[in-house]
């Protein structure tokens, strides 16, 4: 390391803590940190060893000398990570069980025995720049960033150090995002089992085709209340045929218990192709996509008005109350909008499903949201590069976007109810059907 760039280190005015002063272009908080996760990660490596030595200390040779010691450090490695480079010398292993590799590429001894050779998990063998470098370029990828402004993006946030990861990157990406996707969309559901769905189909412009593309996404809550991704396919207008495709696939892949209820817009392709996968699933309507719908039909200055109304209605507290309010809404708007009320009217029933699970779980079931903010993202990437120029492409990113934000995604309110609803315990306006009869 050049010494221009080594933190100078000064015994502070008690002369207890030690003070670092930052390197040119480094402010000294940032120096701290880097300074001290360089400390802390050469630490962590060397106790991994020494547990490594100790943990073979009565393997000895006909002499009692043991036979796996510490043997120097390897070469210094540089290691990139979120606060610049860090710099590590990592203990050598001598492990002298080992004679040579056989023809299986296992490490073995004289005798021919596998030998397990020390390897750590802390700092991996090729390991050059840490998982969060790896996780940032798809991120400024997906965050609307081109290509072009790559290397400047990353110089930007890890420092001058970031130069090697350059914009080409990203088409190397791409290839590994659809092989992920790929195995990904096999993968076996045997054991899962998804109480609440939710479904959407998100359109995007394809640059060098002249439909767009719609990619069709599942949801679902686990029994233990944890949101996840199910399925991320490439659809056909939100047809039935292509719901049809999609769903039948994850109830072969393992997915064979119904879920108990299922929320999305009207799409009349994935609400036709529920019955024939899951036929005991209830439907639930999106009360946002709803909304939408049911203002656009009407004239701009009576919307916020006409919004408030609906907002009474599947926020009222009992299903007798939103049955009172959606009768109040028609009645002040059906003889001036007629196709507004109407359009609110034919999915009745479906808006009001909710009413019959647990109060905790309403504000989860009433949206199909935790699809519909996952995609505000991926909608900003493709107004930035004016598309994708491919379907597999457009499917890969929306695949990555999905998995780094279902990290975030949290557990369901009231996730101790979920087992009463696998069970089939009956809930009226919210709560338990024998607490509302007592």
């Amino acid at each position: 390391m050049n010494e221009s760039n080594v933190p100078k280190i000064m015994t502070s005015a008690v002369g207890e803590q030690p003070m670092t002063i930052s390197a040119p272009g480094r402010d000294v908080l940032t120096e701290i940190l880097h300074d001290g996760a360089q400390r802390l990660l050469a630490q962590a490596i060397d106790a991994e060893v020494t547990d490594w030595i100790d943990r073979h200390a009565e393997v000895v040779d006909d002499n009692g000398r043991r036979r796996v010691v510490r043997n120097g450090h390897h070469p210094t490695r540089t290691i990139l990570t979120g606060i610049g480079a860090v710099e590590i010398a990592q203990s050598r292993v001598h492990d002298r069980r080992i004679a040579g590799v056989n023809e299986d590429g296992q490490t073995v001894d004289a005798a021919g025995r596998p030998v397990q050779r020390f390897s750590s998990k802390i700092l991996p063998p090729y390991l050059r720049k840490t998982k969060a470098i790896e996780e940032l370029i798809p991120w400024l990828y997906l965050k609307g960033v081109s290509t072009g402004d790559f290397a400047e993006a990353l110089q930007a946030l890890v420092g001058p150090q970031a130069a090697g990861l350059s914009a080409t990157t990203i088409t190397r990406l791409m290839t590994a995002w659809q092989g992920e996707h790929k195995s990904w969309s096999r993968r076996s559901l045997e054991d899962k089992q998804y109480v609440y769905l939710w479904a959407d189909g998100i359109h995007f412009n394809i640059r060098l085709e002249e439909d767009r593309q719609c990619i069709l996404v599942l949801m679902g809550a686990t029994a233990e209340g944890k949101k996840e991704l199910i399925a991320v396919a490439d659809g056909h207008r939100e047809s039935e045929q292509s719901w049809y495709t999609l769903l039948l696939d994850c109830k072969q892949r393992g997915l064979t218990a119904d879920p108990k209820l299922a929320t999305a817009d009207g799409a009349l392709g994935f609400w036709k192709a529920l019955p024939q996968v899951w036929p005991t699933t209830r439907a639930q309507r999106c009360w946002v996509h709803k909304t939408v719908n049911v203002l656009d039909k009407m004239a701009k200055k009576v919307q916020p008005g006409a919004k408030a109304k609906l907002h009474e209605i599947w926020m009222a507290p009992t299903r007798a109350d939103a049955e009172r309010a959606f009768e109040h809404f028609a009645a002040l708007y059906e003889p001036k909008y007629p196709s507004s009320v109407a359009c609110l009217k034919k999915d009745r029933a479906e808006l009001l499903t909710f009413y019959d699970f647990p109060a905790e779980h309403w504000i989860h079931l009433r949206t199909s949201n935790p699809i519909e903010s996952t995609f505000a993202t991926v909608r900003l990437r493709h107004r930035r590069t004016k598309g994708n120029g491919s379907r597999v492409a457009c499917l890969a990113m929306v695949f990555k976007l999905c998995e780094s934000a279902a990290r975030k995604w949290r557990t369901l309110n009231g996730a101790k109810l979920l087992p009463e609803i696998i069970a089939g315990i009956q809930f009226v306006d919210g709560e338990r059907a024998e607490k509302n009869a007592a």
